[in-house]
């Protein structure tokens, strides 16, 4: 069996962990019938297009280049046939890893937008799956998006024949000690990546200053000043801006500084889900910050990954 990958994982202890893993499956891999498992299950009937191809995982594919291995297949899980594909759909998932809800998320990701390159290519354990989905998918709800059927974890098996981490804590969501997680949407990381990332998973922005915010149910009602300024329209119109409340989803516990400071002038972006306008972000407005000032310029040219058609 040819590892076109082995040498590059070796620099890696948990990489290399991961090899083991792959290396003890592969060793049984005449009991299981990946390529049969995979046209039913995960693509709908669907085969590949093209041959399988061991490809370089190139730099700007920022979601996988640092995840341990080098060369990817194509075509992959998701039926990308190109590498234009898996860069335009997994640029999506970046924000999901930087925000560190289980260190399981990357590996689960890149087995499926970029296989280890091996003779065929593995799905990731149902376990892991779960494992990351109980960690993100109250931060992916946070952001009004809901855990996606392309990580349906029941379409993948629960034998050893699949991608792993050895590491244990892989098997439970990210712990913190001390008190509880900042809400997602009040990272308050004055970093223009960090700003830009959360206009991504917004449909609008405005400058505010915050009136009230008080618990609604399990949410956040947050209630604006009345000067309010449009950075960014989307799709809220000039009367919605005008009696525009925003609701913290699931946010009636976690800490949230800014909202615990009234009066002051926020960066705040939002989308709407449902009936609510939820909030996504919340910066606060310091032009003496570079990393603020940068982040404004690039506010209406950012390109940002196309998460409607990826988290659906």
């Amino acid at each position: 069996m040819k590892l076109c990958f082995f040498s590059s994982w070796l620099w890696r202890p948990l990489s290399l962990a991961l090899v083991l893993v792959l290396v003890s499956a592969f060793s049984r891999a005449s009991e299981y019938e990946y390529l049969g498992w995979r046209s039913e299950q995960v693509s709908g009937g669907r085969s590949y297009g093209k041959p399988l191809q061991c490809l370089d995982i190139p730099e700007d594919l920022k979601l996988c280049h640092s995840v341990g291995y080098s060369q990817m297949l194509l075509p992959n899980l998701l039926e990308h046939e190109t590498m234009a594909e898996v860069r335009q759909q997994a640029g999506s998932w970046v924000p999901l890893v930087h925000k560190g809800c289980h260190p399981g998320t990357q590996v689960l990701l890149c087995s499926l937008f970029a296989p280890v390159c091996l003779d065929r290519p593995l799905p990731p354990c149902r376990w892991l799956c779960e494992a990351v989905r109980e960690g993100c998918a109250p931060i992916m709800e946070a952001f009004g998006f809901p855990w996606p059927e392309m990580l349906a974890c029941d379409k993948f098996p629960q034998g050893d024949v699949c991608i792993a981490m050895t590491n244990a804590s892989t098997t439970q969501p990210t712990q913190l000690s001390g008190p509880a997680p900042v809400c997602p949407p009040c990272d308050n990381e004055m970093k223009t990546e960090a700003i830009l990332e959360h206009r991504c998973a917004s449909e609008f922005v405005i400058k505010a200053k915050v009136k009230e915010a008080r618990q609604q149910g399990s949410d956040r009602r947050v209630t604006l000043e009345r000067r309010r300024r449009l950075l960014n329209r989307g799709a809220l119109k000039k009367k919605d801006l005008k009696k525009l409340v925003l609701y913290l989803k699931n946010g009636a516990d976690c800490p949230c500084q800014q909202l615990e400071q009234l009066g002051k002038t926020y960066l705040l972006m939002g989308r709407k889900v449902d009936e609510q306008y939820l909030l996504t972000g919340i910066h606060s407005w310091d032009m003496s910050n570079a990393e603020f000032r940068k982040a404004l310029r690039m506010l209406k040219s950012h390109t940002c990954p196309g998460f409607e058609a990826v988290f659906k």
